[in-house]
């Protein structure tokens, strides 16, 4: 039986077994975490909340949830071809690793991409979004 393991970072210990496990500024291992689409957007109408709520996770090297994590996560408009706005809470703080975005509506149908970033380095975009024109009161 061949088992391979990848590790980023540096072990360290004594004897036989691992101690630990480090790299980068202790965020689970990792300086820069990596983010995920934990709950992606949905269709909805023109100036509509999105729902159910956007989520992200943040994942630590070694793609766990990194409930450790307390920095902002940004979410924004990735692909924007009306020029549309996000609207609602675009930056929040992850509670044990997953950031929700309950908030966000866009004010201009079309189809949509989303980006979510941390720290200005990590960052994913999700799928495609429609926003539907307004459809009545």
């Amino acid at each position: 039986m061949l088992l391979t393991l990848g590790i980023s970072g540096c072990l360290g210990g004594v004897g036989s077994g691992l101690v630990g496990i480090s790299g980068g500024s202790g965020n689970g291992g990792n300086g820069t975490p990596s983010l995920g689409f934990f709950v992606q957007p949905n269709a909805t109408d023109v100036g509509r909340v999105i729902t159910p709520a956007v989520e992200i996770v943040v994942r630590d090297s070694l793609g766990s949830t990194d409930s450790s994590f307390t920095g902002g996560i940004t979410i924004s408009l990735a692909s924007n071809p009306t020029g549309a706005t996000l609207s609602g809470t675009t930056v929040t703080r992850p509670v044990n690793g997953i950031a929700s975005f309950s908030n966000l509506a866009i004010d201009k149908a079309g189809s949509y991409t989303l980006q979510a970033s941390a720290g200005g380095a990590a960052s994913v975009t999700s799928g495609a979004l429609t926003i539907n024109p307004a459809t009545g009161p």
